[in-house]
């Protein structure tokens, strides 16, 4: 329960236009469906084989399978 609250915290922490400057992320837009869906996939554990590291700091889920795909095919 608590990895699941952790991965759907990291999930949440969207990167800002107004930080960019300061943390070198482009800041991105996301839909509330797009937030809404990626919420419930993480809170159904479809996401529990994955770091928090790859749910952080992206804007859609699809971001996330976009990460670990590029890590395993290296």
């Amino acid at each position: 329960m608590v990895a699941r609250a952790r991965r759907l915290e990291r999930f949440l922490t969207q990167p800002f236009f107004t930080t960019e400057q300061f943390t070198g992320i482009k800041g991105k837009s996301v839909s509330l469906s797009d937030a809404l869906d990626g919420c419930e996939r993480i809170l159904n554990d479809e996401f529990k084989d994955y770091p928090e590291s790859d749910l952080y700091m992206i804007g859609t889920i699809d971001e996330a399978i976009a990460k670990k795909s590029g890590r395993e095919k290296s």
